[in-house]
């Protein structure tokens, strides 16, 4: 048996009914030119038929006395039948009736009793397309892990058929036998573990003590977080926005305040954000805060969670677009300086001390009660910036469908793919009413940004918080 770490076993203990901890991705593909009708049928017949999945998803959770103390993955057979399903959509599907379908699928636990992951095929989707859904559940995969998978599964030849897609992932070479450790050796590994955490320990404070300091203090924002109405209580249902954005307009607007790319979607998220609150008569009057993981250096084939992060206000207390940009990016620059004057060990530790208000919290049912840290979290990954193939059909686009805490009930990822960037708005059914229209004002956020610094055209107006007030209708703030 393989034992999961500290930070893959935390994930799997914060999972509930309403919170599942699972995350997933839609891709939406463009059948090839002579593709057959039965193309999508005979994809899932071969993905069925050869076992496809790495370490650990052909592994189940082991059962015993000591699994809840200490969760350790153990072989198994994959039951492809049920672990791969195939859907479609009712003609025409449309963007709208994907988004329904997948924010469905994704609001349902995954079996902690089989391999924690599924793959959707959905045919049907309009304009000669399918799509296909996955989910896994986070204590055996993080963002980054997931995208190097996806990697591995598609091609970058478009002439490619001949199979060359996620079933492939099985087949490994054979590893020569490892020679036997001898007994010093093994008894000296817990010896130098140790001394390793000791060590980390000690840089930790160091670099929490210096992490605190200075105006551009994302550690101390983080102890005065506005609660927002995000902030609440969340239920098991999920509603899913989507939107692409153009990489290159958002590259024009980094060189302008010589910010990074991440910076300049921060400030768009930052923006949307602020509008959306305007019209619901519920903008704080400090900024919110996003809590931003940051991806580490892991070995090959190294699986599970390897992420640190820190949180940045993104400015929604601001009217000037090209302000939110700049906050964002002096906290962003000297947190990841920060982070990477840490050793491993270190950024470790740092890891499993932020997430243990929300594993205290989410097993007490405390968590939306308490004082919130941040108000939800803002992730970025890079996909590719090459055309990807599955089987010769392209890969249009790639949403991101993140995961929910309790008392959180809003997620934002980011996945880069070749010239544009998709963005993925995760929340509570409940809680957050016409999700879509987030993911629609990034659009407009960009182009604001555009005009504030005379690089674009006009954006359509966006309401203000004193003209807001006079005209949306009133709303009960949520507690």
């Amino acid at each position: 048996m393989n034992y999961l770490s500290p930070l893959d076993a935390v994930f799997l203990r914060m999972e509930t009914k309403r919170t599942p901890m699972h995350v997933g991705a839609m891709m939406t593909f463009k059948l090839p030119d002579d593709a057959p009708p039965d193309f999508v049928r005979k994809l899932m017949e071969q993905m069925r038929t050869h076992p496809f999945m790495p370490s650990p998803f052909d592994c189940r959770l082991a059962r015993g006395r000591l699994s809840r103390l200490a969760p350790a993955w153990e072989k198994c057979n994959v039951d492809m039948e049920y672990h791969m399903r195939h859907s479609a959509l009712p003609y025409p599907g449309g963007e709208r009736e994907l988004g329904v379908l997948v924010a469905r699928m994704h609001s349902h636990p995954l079996d902690l009793s089989r391999p924690l992951w599924e793959c959707h095929l959905i045919e049907g989707l309009e304009n000669r397309r399918f799509a296909l859904y996955f989910k896994a559940h986070h204590c055996a995969i993080d963002g980054m892990g997931a995208m190097r998978m996806v990697q591995k599964w598609l091609s970058t030849d478009p002439n490619d058929t001949r199979g060359m897609g996620p079933w492939m992932l099985a087949e490994k070479p054979e590893r020569e036998a490892a020679a036997p450790e001898s007994l010093w050796t093994r008894l000296q590994r817990p010896a130098r573990a140790a001394a390793e955490q000791a060590r980390g320990v000690k840089e930790l404070v160091k670099g929490l003590t210096k992490m605190t300091k200075g105006e551009d203090s994302g550690t101390r924002a983080a102890l005065t977080t506005p609660r927002s109405l995000f902030n609440v209580p969340v239920s098991q249902q999920r509603r899913l926005g989507t939107q692409i954005l153009d990489l290159n307009r958002i590259k024009a607007v980094a060189k302008a305040t010589d910010a990074s790319v991440n910076d300049v979607l921060l400030g768009i998220c930052g923006g949307a954000i602020r509008r959306y609150l305007v019209e619901q008569n519920a903008l704080p009057e400090k900024s919110l805060l996003a809590s931003v993981p940051v991806a580490l250096q892991r070995s090959a084939g190294e699986g599970g969670n390897a992420v640190a992060g820190f949180v940045v206000p993104i400015g929604t207390q601001l009217e000037d677009p090209a302000e939110r940009v700049r906050l964002a990016s002096r906290v962003t620059t000297r947190s990841k300086q920060e982070l990477m004057e840490m050793p491993r060990a270190a950024l470790d530790q740092l890891a499993l001390i932020g997430l243990a208000p929300f594993l205290v919290g989410q097993m007490t049912g405390t968590l939306p009660k308490i004082p919130p840290m941040f108000n939800f979290v803002i992730s970025n990954v890079v996909l590719s910036k090459d055309s990807l193939y599955l089987m010769g059909a392209e890969l249009e686009a790639m949403y991101p469908v993140s995961f929910l805490f309790d008392g959180y009930a809003l997620n934002i990822t980011l996945v880069g793919y070749k010239d544009r960037v998709a963005v993925g708005f995760l929340g509570c059914r409940e809680a957050i009413p016409r999700l879509q229209r987030l993911a629609v004002y990034t659009q407009d956020a960009l182009a604001e940004l555009e005009q504030s610094l005379g690089i674009g055209t006009a954006p359509s107006a966006a309401p203000t918080p004193k003209s807001a007030k006079k005209k949306a209708p009133a709303r009960r703030k949520r507690a």
